[in-house]
């Protein structure tokens, strides 16, 4: 029967457990300490935490990676984790690569192509409608305001929606490419940081924050990253951040980009998916109706189908025998 406790965890049996396989993963792969993009937020700060619990602060890298869209908050809060644990820092900031790649131009590309009165000192966001009130169709919408704060919107083409996104993924595959110039330079291995509903629901870039070669925190549910943070010495100010993307200029929930609920009653549903937990039974607890959680099911089953290409390893035309020591 699934209730309000159901996805509560022992902080301490959790961490141990955790600390225990970076510090065994590492050795396994040779070698001698563990690179962390730390971005402020809830679920890179807890990885962070835990790798210096396992491993001692001076074998954990901590990289800091903002651009002209992140938010100031990130940085400060990171610096404020990163010290609290005596960790190497180093602030590398990729607007500069991201700017020689043009992301920034291919972006303002796409969004000229449904605002031509776009330019400089506009801001954007990408959202997705409820799914709450009726099945939704995933149309994105672009969100727009000018430098005097008006803002529109209007629903993506397709055309618009695929460069803008490809144009953004810049951002996570430079972090990345940074994440193991450091990981190369110390031999050092690269933690990711997904929780088990953006590794589910394929919330992540493809050779970007999808890659790493120790994810420790994507067993964990959202709400259980959350449970966990402030055992493990997360600061407060972290931990009442809301999630968001910092991905675009405009302030954006995870929610209203990607998932279809807050992140607690998507764990729930993710939850009652995984498990084949009566919609009623799920609805009783999330404050939700058996229709609406029906809703986001089919939802959980919709975004593994289209992300599964971003877990899928490379296709070969024969299979090939791995040789290892």
């Amino acid at each position: 029967m699934f209730s309000s406790t159901t996805l509560a965890i022992d902080p301490k049996k959790t961490a141990d457990a955790i600390e225990q396989a970076i510090r065994q993963q590492v050795g396994e792969l040779r070698r001698r300490g563990v690179v962390v993009g730390l971005s402020g937020g809830i679920d890179s700060s807890v990885v962070t935490c835990l790798c210096v619990r396992a491993l001692g602060a001076e074998r954990v890298q901590v990289l800091l990676m903002p651009e002209r869209a992140s938010s100031s908050e990130s940085l400060t809060l990171g610096r404020l984790l990163s010290s609290q644990l005596g960790a190497p820092t180093l602030v590398e900031d990729i607007a500069p690569t991201l700017a020689a790649a043009g992301c920034y131009t291919r972006q303002d590309e796409a969004i000229k192509s449904m605002f031509p009165e776009y330019g400089e000192g506009w801001k954007n966001k990408i959202t997705l409608p409820s799914i709450l009130e009726s099945d939704r169709m995933n149309f994105s919408e672009l969100v727009v305001e000018s430098p005097t704060g008006e803002r529109q919107s209007a629903r993506m083409t397709p055309k618009a929606y695929l460069q803008m996104v490809a144009a953004t993924n810049f951002k996570q595959r430079v972090r990345k490419m940074m994440e193991y110039y450091h990981a190369d330079r110390l031999n050092y291995v690269v933690a990711g940081t997904p929780n088990r509903l953006e590794y589910d629901q394929g919330f992540f870039v493809k050779l970007g924050d999808g890659t790493a070669d120790i994810k420790p925190i994507a067993h964990l549910y959202k709400s259980q990253v959350y449970a966990l943070a402030e055992y493990v010495g997360v600061p407060a100010e972290i931990r009442r951040r809301q999630p968001t993307t910092d991905t675009f200029s405009l302030p954006q929930t995870q929610e209203e980009f990607y998932f279809a609920l807050p992140y607690d009653k998507m764990d729930m549903c993710l939850y009652g998916r995984n498990h084949g937990v009566p919609a009623e039974e799920i609805a009783a607890v999330a404050g939700l109706t058996p229709a609406q959680v029906e809703r986001v099911y089919k939802d959980i089953d919709q975004k593994r189908r289209t992300t599964h290409y971003l877990h899928a390893r490379p296709r070969l035309v024969e299979p090939v025998t791995e040789v290892h020591d």
